[in-house]
């Protein structure tokens, strides 16, 4: 008898068990669980895909805003002339300092980026990102110009051609990049110079450095800036707007496969048939409850103080970066958790960010903050900053700010003069619908909203960073 004869009688009996245990199950009744197998399959790949696609689609969101609602084109500079108000609809914005904000697409040409340096005059700093988010250049006195000002050169992925002299040369992974900065007042001076100095920044093609083109600014303080993204059907039309131009990298070439059954393919038209609408539709609506109910668990081990009730808004991969793509795996829920209540991350963590901001998640008991309560928060005389601190309170529901008959945002220590004090020269801010009496100027307006507050420390000092100072949690009040 031959060797495979006598294998394949040996395998026989193993075979014959699986096959009779499989025969067994289906005759005892077995169902499928699953009525219809079309919908269900495209559910499930949606909502992995909202999880998955969150960092691009919240930067494009910027980007179709920009194009759509304020007429920017690609290599135009916004700059707020004031600190943004709630027309500014974005993930946890700053409304103390003024932002700057650009977009342009790489398939174009190389782009140059001239950045002034900081003076006495103001400096700027915030991130260049590519179509993923990721930060590909910090700019300023911590990025790669150090806040000595440069010309930074953009090119597109697999660019062949010369770099002159003179350029600091970023490549990029994606085609379209875009950048936010804040343009910090220096000592002594205002917003308005804030302003003007912001104006410096140049943004062309390479094509052009010979003669740029006048620098086109556009402030849109008093315009409505929708930049949130999507949760329904429309979340899939900027993921095709995306994904149909960017280059694919290897390790999501598997669900951009899946994203076929929805219609989404590179270079083609967005064609979902009615089942893949229906069950995108409803996978968006279901990721935005789930990520609101990840927070409404935030895990206690990411707490900034395992005794109080703050949450970093940086929370970065084990390896200090904002990308969570580790050797083995990408971590889809945490970045997905990150990206969809923060924009512009670092490049790096450090253990000495220059900034932080502590996400209020919880009142001292534990029990999460809710719409239509009164909170209240002791900020005492020396914070640990060595610029100043801001408390700024979002609604919970978009990570944006809050509309009010007001529109008060934030409260900073450039308000303290103006607010009542305590006896220690500390002040206390009330969150809620209505401020109690006399205190109306440390009172931040909810709106009716949930409230998600934000301490934001600017130049944090020793104390922070190696958490031997401490801040109170809110407490009702």
């Amino acid at each position: 008898m031959s060797r495979r004869r006598k294998l394949q009688r040996h395998c026989q009996p193993a075979q014959a068990v699986r096959w009779s245990r499989l025969a067994a199950s289906l005759q005892e009744g077995s169902t499928p669980s699953v009525k219809d197998f079309d919908y269900q399959i495209k559910y499930r790949r949606a909502f992995e895909a909202v999880l998955w696609n969150m960092p691009a689609v919240a930067i494009y969101s910027f980007r179709r805003a920009a194009i759509d609602n304020l007429g920017l084109k690609d290599n135009d500079i916004i700059a707020y002339s004031a600190p943004a108000t709630p027309k500014l609809e974005a993930i946890t914005a700053n409304s103390t300092t003024p932002y700057i904000s650009a977009f342009t697409d790489l398939r174009k040409g190389p782009v140059v980026l001239e950045v002034p340096a900081a003076t006495p005059d103001g400096s700027v700093y915030g991130q260049v990102v590519d179509a993923w988010q990721f930060t590909i250049a910090d700019v300023g006195p911590s990025g790669l110009d150090k806040g000595k000002g440069a010309k930074f050169l953009f090119t597109a992925p697999g660019y062949k051609g010369s770099v002159p002299k003179g350029y600091l040369h970023v490549a990029s992974p994606n085609f379209r990049i875009a950048f936010a900065f804040r343009s910090v007042p220096a000592p002594g001076k205002t917003t308005a110079d804030a302003y003007q100095y912001a104006q410096k920044l140049r943004m062309y093609y390479l094509s052009e450095a010979a003669n740029p083109p006048k620098q086109r600014f556009v402030d849109p303080i008093d315009q409505r800036y929708p930049t949130l993204p999507f949760y329904d059907e429309l979340h899939f039309e900027d993921m095709h707007a995306v994904m149909s131009v960017e280059p694919v990298n290897p390790q999501d070439k598997l669900m951009m496969g899946m994203l076929v059954s929805l219609g989404i393919e590179r270079g083609k038209p967005f064609t979902p048939d009615e089942t893949a609408k229906k069950a995108m539709r409803q996978a968006a609506i279901d990721a935005w409850f789930y990520m609101q109910s990840w927070y409404d668990h935030f895990p206690q081990e990411k707490l900034f103080w395992p005794d109080r009730h703050y949450a970093s808004l940086l929370q970065a991969d084990e390896h200090k970066r904002f990308t969570f793509v580790d050797q083995d795996r990408i971590d889809l829920i945490n970045r997905a958790a990150e990206y969809f209540w923060c924009t512009y991350m670092p490049k790096v963590l450090t253990a000495d960010p220059a900034t932080q901001y502590l996400m209020a998640v919880a009142d001292n008991n534990g029990n999460l903050l809710e719409a239509g309560k009164l909170y209240k928060l002791d900020v005492p005389a020396q914070m640990p900053v060595k610029q100043f601190w801001a408390l700024t309170v979002y609604d919970r529901a978009t990570n944006a700010f809050i509309y009010s008959e007001s529109n008060r945002t934030t409260l900073s220590s450039y308000d303290v003069d103006k607010m009542t004090k305590n006896a220690d020269g500390g002040v206390t801010i009330y969150v809620g619908p209505k401020a109690p009496a006399g205190l109306e100027a440390n009172w931040i307006p909810t709106a009716g909203k949930r409230p998600l507050p934000a301490m934001r420390l600017y130049g944090p000092t020793e104390a922070l960073n190696n958490k031997t100072f401490k801040l109170s949690d809110f407490q009702l009040a």
